[in-house]
């Protein structure tokens, strides 16, 4: 089951990716259904099927499938895609793809799958951590600096959310920083955005936003060093 989800998955990311020029996808998204690119794209995919599925007829139901619900998709995709829907719409056409290859792995080798060695308690845990020290701590820290509103009277303008997806990239990277054992990339990481974050400090004459700063941080580094331990210590329980 692993091998032939590994081989569908790969013919996926170099028909998505490396073997898809980018005037290619620009085409798609200014010709829509029009566009000559479409079909190259697909017959691509369809070659590299072929050598995912080694030539084994068995596999002809799943060729086809695979083959027209990717030209379906991408074309539900490319009518649809504005600039403003095209990030949105470019998670959801890969999801859609990844679903398209699970169920094709499923209807030939779902009788070799044995869940319960899939979700196993180990696997629930990484995810609670993983859910934990994204999601769940933005919302903590929300929650935690709701009370003070600072506000930006440098009119500067910055991009939307972005403090909160750097948040959520920073304690991931402290997590595995320190479920693999090394702390000094975290000390590196806090080193870094220190440097980063000193010119706000010193641009700022605010003492409120300084320490509006350092206690964002602080909680930041707090909760994923203290989430990645717990899970650490309770990984090893297991």
């Amino acid at each position: 089951m692993v091998v032939l989800a590994i081989k569908l998955i790969l013919a996926h990311i170099i028909g998505d990716f490396i073997l898809q020029p980018k005037h290619w996808a620009d085409d798609k998204m200014e010709n829509k259904s029009k566009s000559k690119f479409l079909y190259y794209h697909v017959f691509v995919h369809a070659m590299l099927l072929l050598v995912a599925f080694q030539l084994n007829f068995k596999y002809w139901l799943g060729f086809v499938f695979i083959v027209v619900t990717h030209l379906i998709i991408d074309l539900i995709k490319i009518s649809s895609q504005t600039k403003k829907n095209n990030r949105t719409l470019f998670f959801l056409d890969q999801v859609a793809h990844i679903l398209v290859i699970v169920l094709i792995v499923l209807f030939y080798e779902g009788n070799l799958i044995e869940f319960s060695k899939i979700f196993t308690a180990k696997a629930q845990l990484f995810l609670i951590a993983i859910f934990s020290v994204t999601k769940v701590v933005s919302v903590f820290i929300d929650v935690i600096i709701s009370k003070w509103e600072i506000k930006n009277e440098t009119g500067e303008k910055s991009l939307k959310g972005a403090g909160k997806y750097i948040g959520m990239l920073e304690r991931l990277l402290i997590f595995f920083f320190i479920v693999v054992g090394h702390w000094e990339g975290v000390g590196f990481l806090l080193a870094a955005k220190s440097i980063f974050r000193f010119g706000d400090l010193t641009k700022a004459d605010d003492r409120k936003l300084t320490e509006y700063i350092l206690i964002g941080t602080l909680l930041s580094f707090g909760f994923a060093m203290l989430i990645a331990q717990l899970y650490v210590s309770i990984n090893c329980i297991l």
